[in-house]
């Protein structure tokens, strides 16, 4: 029955290719989409950055709380308020729902699928344009930012969009258009507004190393940068200007020397890695196609004189060595040379005359795939274990899933069907990705200690606005989302017991590293204390455990 099946679903695939890439990303990418709460740090900052955009009406400053956040363009923020408008003119009350902030990342890992096929046919051709795609839909990784309000998803839907134009332009420079030209040029400024350099440095770094190689530049006339530059910063500079006046020009000083530089220099907020770093964790972030890019990548070397082929190792190498360089190293910074990879990988799987890997290789090949599939099965128990003290029935699912995918993909390929492996790979890991971020994520509860925060905070003071709670001990930015932008976020128990005497009415919230603190100033000010309730969980920001205590003064 299944092998009927297969050749009919195979004819469907072909003959609706984009529309089983959307069927595709949305089976990947829909479960666990409004079930996880907002996560610390960097998706609750974006998302209470957009929030308050909506609230307050100003779509130029970037603020989470009081405070200015100096980082990162305004194109998510704008993206982010655009859907939260639109929900809310049909009648869908979304400015306090994460999921609304999450839509821009989804439809900008779906738009990077569909580039990656629409442009991948002229550089692999169709077929294995189609698996490369499906491949890149299918990246741990790519789902993961699909499900987190932040700019990289949508970043990847820029940068796929611009490097399969430049990869035409590269490819026939006569017959290149204006039009291409120009929507080339203007891919890239939104990229500017999303992440500001990182979008036109992978156009820059391949553009120069391809110079190099070839020693003429024909596509460079057909790019038409005479007038494309301009228009590419005519799009990002009203609003550079604009954050320029509004920020007395600290938003560059901050976004360029604190977090850049910072990042470029010193191994910011911890993610240090050390050279190499990317590539192993490769196997991992592009489960479940990683394994197979050995093999296709020593082939892709030599086929280099091809120009299909040279254009995709320049755009993967020079990129993926500057971000090996940079000090700060985080899984999906690399993302924007994965349509690269993932074509290639589909190019070596679907050619008949591929290069094979020798005995050891393939050994370790097949070891590889079969760690990550055991590690992410053995992770889903052990994870709701440690932090919850028990196991969600579903999480016990994800190791058969995963083991499942593992074992028919060899199988599969050890018949010597390398496409059909990848592609079986993809379709396999829809249930494996959905029990895990679907089932299991959202249902370790200790980890969600924000909105468990706001149900408590509900139950003892209903209606309690959040300018009159305070918090210390935990000041995570999925506080603020869950509970408000007026929250007060307090350095310290001495702090909490000096918000709570200035007005009656007011409820805090003490982490038990603070406790000893609060109450010694509590009783030196003469406040009489009601503890309210008690929440604990795990702060996976620092690595440890937290318990907060909610109190009130009383008369």
């Amino acid at each position: 029955m299944f092998a009927t099946f297969l050749p009919r679903a195979e004819a469907v695939i072909a003959r609706w290719p984009r529309a089983a890439l959307v069927a595709l990303c949305l089976c990947l990418y829909t479960p666990g989409f409004v079930a996880t709460p907002a996560l610390d740090r960097d998706e609750a900052r974006f998302a209470q950055a957009s929030r308050q955009m909506v609230e307050s009406g100003d779509y130029v400053n970037i603020r989470v709380g009081a405070e200015e956040r100096n980082k990162k363009p305004v194109g998510i923020h704008w993206a982010q308020v655009a859907v939260v408008h639109a929900l809310e003119a049909v009648g869908i009350p979304a400015r306090n729902e994460i999921f609304a902030y999450r839509v821009p990342s989804m439809l900008g890992a779906i738009l990077a699928v569909l580039a990656t096929f629409s442009f991948g046919r002229a550089l692999v051709g169709r077929r294995a344009a189609l698996l490369g795609a499906a491949m890149l839909a299918a990246c741990m990784v790519l789902l993961v930012e699909t499900h987190i309000a932040k700019t990289d998803a949508a970043l990847l839907a820029t940068v796929a969009a611009a490097m399969g134009l430049f990869g035409l332009a590269y490819l026939r420079p006569g017959v290149f258009t204006a039009r291409q030209a120009a929507a080339f040029w203007g891919i890239l400024g939104l990229s500017i507004l999303l992440k500001g350099p990182v979008g036109p440095m992978v156009p820059l770094l391949t553009g120069i190393t391809l110079a190099l190689m070839d020693r003429t530049v024909p596509w460079l006339r057909a790019l038409r940068p005479a007038w494309g530059v301009p228009l590419m910063l005519a799009l990002a500079a009203p609003w550079m200007i604009a954050i320029g006046i509004a920020t007395e020009g600290r938003f560059f000083a901050q976004a360029l020397g604190d977090d850049m530089i910072a990042k470029v220099a010193g191994g910011e907020e911890r993610h240090w890695g050390p050279p190499g770093y990317y590539l192993i964790v490769f196997f991992v972030a592009a489960f479940p196609s990683a394994w197979m890019v050995v093999p296709a990548l020593r082939q892709a070397w030599a086929a280099r004189t091809l120009p299909a082929t040279r254009f995709l190792l320049a755009w993967l190498v020079p990129s993926w060595l500057v971000f090996e360089a940079v000090a700060t190293k985080l899984p999906h910074y690399t993302m924007p040379s994965y349509p690269a990879l993932m074509l290639l990988i589909a190019a070596w799987a679907m050619d008949p005359l591929r290069l094979l890997p020798g005995r050891w290789m393939l050994w370790a090949m097949r070891a590889a795939l079969l760690a990550v599939a055991v590690g992410l099965g053995a992770l889903m128990v052990v994870a709701p274990m440690v932090l919850d003290g028990r196991v969600p029935w579903v999480a016990w699912l994800v190791l058969p899933f995963a083991l499942l995918l593992a074992l028919v993909v060899l199988r599969t390929s050890a018949d010597g069907q390398w496409g059909r492996a990848g592609a079986l790979g993809v379709v396999l890991a829809v249930p494996v990705y959905a029990a895990a971020l679907g089932g299991v994520l959202p249902r370790i509860e200790a980890m969600w200690v924000a909105p468990r925060l706001q149900a408590a905070l509900a139950r003892v003071a209903p209606g309690l606005p959040a300018q009159r709670f305070g918090i210390t001990g935990h000041a995570e930015p999925s506080t603020l989302f869950a509970i408000g932008g007026g929250l007060r976020l307090l350095p310290g128990g001495a702090a909490a017991s000096a918000f709570l005497a200035e007005a009656p009415g007011r409820v805090v919230a003490v982490g038990n590293r603070q406790e000893a603190a609060f109450q010694a100033d509590a009783t030196e000010r003469g406040l009489r204390l009601q503890e309210l309730a008690t929440v604990s969980g795990y702060n996976y920001s620092r690595g440890r455990p937290i318990t907060l205590l909610l109190y009130r003064s009383v008369p």
